[in-house]
């Protein structure tokens, strides 16, 4: 945890747990769409892969968001895992 008390929360628990159990989409259901492999759509879901700039669009497209709400996503999530690092030392 950080000085929040919060645990960084990666992108891809937000998009499997906020967007996708909902609408009951399934990683091909998503991959299909937007036109990005089944296999990193499923790392990004298992929190093992980053989102990029150009998936950020992709996936804001498809989901009515904005590029702008995954990236920052995916930023807060580097710099809570920073701190936690950090706060070791």
């Amino acid at each position: 945890m950080d000085r929040n008390g919060m645990r960084p929360i990666h992108p891809g628990e937000v998009l499997n747990k906020e967007f996708m159990e909902p609408l009951g989409m399934t990683v091909m259901d998503l991959a299909m769409p937007t036109n990005w492999p089944e296999t990193e759509i499923e790392k990004l879901v298992k929190c093992q892969l980053r989102i990029c700039a150009d998936l950020a669009i992709r996936l804001a497209i498809h989901l009515n968001t904005t590029p702008e709400f995954w990236m920052n996503l995916q930023s807060t999530y580097d710099l809570r895992r920073a701190q936690l690092r950090h706060a070791g030392l």
